[in-house]
């Protein structure tokens, strides 16, 4: 199969994320022309006049008429009908597209419908990201080393996956395919179930008592900062696999009360103890990635 070459890209919702991919896609020359869609002018402006587009637009059909690639990184309710904006605006039954959402399932769904359009989509999540948003916040460098997950179902044509893999592996991404079931039943745990738990954190002090907070509050609650919108949407589409692992969550918390009204020192001792031993586990693995995420980057200079 051929690399795409030089293909013209449309990112539909320049905020944080489509912002950063315009800016490595510029940097990297990895498209011919980046098109920035939205609603806005006013923020798509903001994307251009820090160089992650080359030219914005508010219409589907002016933005689709060269696109090779489309990349929809609007909120997750939006982004199944931006692809099928998207199909029904192509130059080209080739083309590639691809989103950022943080739950798979309810979007892919939601394509059965259109199964030329389901061949040619192939649902992406980089994970990556901050509790800043818009295209102010943007960073060339925000996927580099970062995990994407590729989720192609039996319907996904080999071509798109292809293309898909270039896209993201290009941004700086390290993938990784599953099921789109596997994938957000795995993201309520890792990514959603912390947003919950950093928000009922941060409802569950008083405010009187900040002045005596310090790195454990601040460090707990800073995603609790992120956009609310974007988070209401993520929790309500993946809201299944959200309540299996709050159900967890409460099931320890639970534990732990038990424990402290029993007044058992060792059980106590034991259950930190265990917290500890897998948070050392995942630093390990973080420092491995980093690793061979620096490793990649020197072989390719």
């Amino acid at each position: 199969m051929k690399e795409p070459s030089q293909p013209v890209v449309v990112i539909a919702g320049v905020g944080l994320i489509g912002g950063s991919i315009g800016l490595c896609l510029r940097e990297r020359g990895m498209a011919r022309r980046v098109i920035g869609l939205g609603r806005s002018l006013e923020r798509l402006q903001v994307a251009k006049d820090l160089g992650a587009i080359d030219e914005l637009t508010l219409d589907w059909s002016i933005a689709m008429s060269e696109a090779d690639i489309v990349v929809l990184c609007g909120p997750i309710s939006t982004i199944a009908h931006q692809a099928m904006e998207a199909w029904g605006n192509r130059r080209s039954d080739e083309i590639l597209i691809t989103d950022a959402g943080s739950t798979k399932v309810e979007i892919l769904s939601k394509l059965d419908i259109e199964p030329n359009l389901a061949a040619r989509f192939v649902g992406a999540h980089p994970i990556a990201g901050s509790e800043r948003s818009g295209a102010g916040a943007s960073r060339a460098d925000l996927f580099s080393g970062r995990t994407c997950v590729l989720t192609p179902t039996f319907v996904t044509s080999a071509e798109a996956i292809h293309q898909a893999r270039w896209l993201w592996e290009g941004l700086g991404c390290r993938l990784v395919e599953m099921g789109p079931e596997e994938h957000d039943k795995a993201l309520a745990q890792t990514s959603h179930l912390p947003h919950v738990l950093a928000a009922a954190l941060a409802l569950s002090v008083d405010p009187e008592n900040h002045s005596l907070s310090a790195g454990a509050f601040r460090d707990m609650t800073r995603i609790a900062a992120s956009d609310g919108g974007l988070w209401r949407d993520i929790f309500l589409s993946n809201r299944k696999s959200l309540e299996n692992a709050l159900d967890n969550t409460v099931k320890e918390l639970l534990r732990f009360r038990g424990m402290l009204a029993n007044e058992s020192s060792v059980g106590v001792e034991d259950w930190w103890s265990e917290a500890r031993r897998r948070r050392l586990a995942y630093e390990e693995l973080v420092i491995e990635r980093n690793m061979a995420a620096k490793t990649n980057c020197d072989s390719q200079k």
